[in-house]
């Protein structure tokens, strides 16, 4: 089920999956650097800019903030909702406004000072998703294959939930620029002044954009009338201190709590998880979703070629999509992405997971036509 060698890779990947060639030298390549000890590649491993995305590496004595690039704190959160089944409709939600791509209308130096947040010239990005695969979106529990295990979520089966996708916008992207600018995208010694002053942004970052994605929640199911409860949040792109060394995430979610969830594209079910791994087999960490099958320019071709907008709006299963951008509902088709059963397959045969239950995509929000 997975490939181990004297270098330390681990790909966590069946016959049946699909993964680029390039992801794969992408990820041998990394091993090639100073102080990497361990690499782990996901089933929903792609290629990325330089490094792959679904993946995490350990190094010794020194970082590599490129590995993570400038979406630093990057990751999902699951909020349950006080709606239930019988509360949805889906034909007026569509209708909503949200604004989720606009500064939000709430005083935000109040939910600075609330999450102990210093203010910054990002401070309008607060709230908002941002681009490429990024969304917040209603889900509906589907199916519980582990009661006891759902149990312990303290979630009713007919209450909805939010599944909120976005990072720290802009901030972690100028923290990253600020190092490539000094440092050439070199890694650098971890006890060093220049390590320890990335860290600190990075941190910061981290924070910041968990807190962006349940303000995201906030504003959303406000939206709907609703309240949201913040169940869990894993991050996906960052670096942490391991007994092991230091840990780089890129498109790898943490796996040390009680569950996660792993989504899927917006056409398919998202999965809940429990981590079932002994952590260090696979660098405390699991794929971060399905992972893209298509780059992004073979997505906006090969789906102009099938479909108008007008048919990507509404799912296989039943659920809408807000997405007036022509490009980008192209580029985040469903037919994009991997098959989630699939990759979630490789995962519990791997031993890394057992599933807890199942949750249905109801309503997927992007954004609405930014007008210029």
């Amino acid at each position: 089920m997975n490939t181990m060698t004297e270098t330390q890779v681990r790909l966590f990947a069946s016959a049946q999956g699909w993964i680029e060639g390039e992801a794969v030298r992408q990820l041998y390549a990394t091993t090639k650097l100073d102080g990497v000890r361990h690499a782990v590649g996901f089933p929903d491993l792609h290629p990325g800019k330089g490094s792959p995305v679904g993946a995490a590496f350990v190094t010794e004595g020194v970082i590599y903030p490129h590995l993570i690039g400038g979406d630093i704190g990057c990751g999902m959160a699951l909020f349950k909702t006080d709606l239930v089944r019988r509360d949805v409709k889906l034909d007026r939600w569509a209708k909503l406004q949200f604004n989720l791509e606009h500064p939000s209308d709430q005083f935000v130096n109040d939910f600075l000072a609330e999450h102990a947040l210093e203010s910054t010239e990002y401070d309008s990005a607060l709230g908002t998703i941002g681009g490429g695969n990024h969304f917040a979106e209603v889900q509906a529990v589907e199916k519980v294959l582990d009661a006891d295990e759902f149990a312990k979520l303290d979630l009713g089966k007919q209450q909805l939930v939010v599944l909120a996708h976005s990072g720290s916008r802009g901030l972690g992207e100028s923290i990253l620029r600020t190092h490539v600018d000094q440092h050439f995208g070199n890694g650098v010694e971890a006890d060093s002044f220049a390590a320890e002053e990335y860290l600190r942004g990075h941190d910061f970052a981290v924070r910041w954009a968990k807190a962006n994605r349940e303000l995201i929640a906030r504003r959303f199911t406000a939206t709907l009338g609703a309240e949201a409860e913040c169940l869990w949040d894993g991050c996906h792109n960052s670096i942490t201190r391991q007994e092991a060394g230091w840990l780089h995430r890129k498109g790898a979610v943490a796996a040390d709590g009680d569950f996660v969830v792993i989504p899927g594209s917006r056409g398919s079910l998202s999965y809940l998880v429990k981590p079932t791994g002994d952590g260090e087999n696979h660098a405390w960490s699991l794929a971060h979703g399905a992972g893209r099958k298509w780059a992004r320019c073979d997505a906006r071709q090969r789906m102009r070629e099938r479909f108008g907008m007008h048919q990507l709006v509404q799912t296989p299963l039943g659920g809408r999509v807000i997405c007036e951008e022509r490009d980008l509902l192209y580029e985040e088709a469903p037919a994009a992405y991997k098959n989630i059963e699939a990759v979630i397959a490789d995962l519990v045969a791997a031993g890394l997971v057992s599933v807890i239950a199942t949750l249905r995509p109801l309503l997927t929000y992007k954004t609405r036509k930014v007008h210029r």
